[in-house]
């Protein structure tokens, strides 16, 4: 088995996009990294005039890995405290693709 590529995306304002990049690297970044199973985090942004798109594109060995992060169903979206300070609005699911070729 090759894995899973699991991924989210949030609107930012412009006003704290910065902001925004910085608590997902300080907050985000050490608990996908505190979970086995991960294998790899590309945390990636947009700027779109005053919206501003965040995509977290991360690689996890199986569905159970992502479910350790998750804390239940890997598809929910997982937010933390804070997200509500800097989304614009909460997208219920994140996608979740099943690799089948990797070079």
């Amino acid at each position: 088995m090759l894995g899973f590529v699991r991924i989210w995306h949030g609107v930012t304002r412009r006003s704290v996009a910065d902001e925004c990049e910085k608590f997902l690297i300080e907050r985000a970044v050490p608990d996908y990294e505190s979970v086995p199973g991960l294998r790899k985090a590309v945390f990636t942004r947009r700027d779109e005039g005053e919206v501003f798109h965040f995509l977290l594109i991360t690689i996890w060995d199986s569905i159970e890995a992502m479910e350790c992060f998750t804390g239940r169903d890997p598809w929910k979206a997982k937010y933390y405290p804070e997200d509500g300070q800097y989304l614009l609005e909460k997208e219920e699911h994140a996608q979740i693709y099943k690799i089948f070729y990797e070079s």
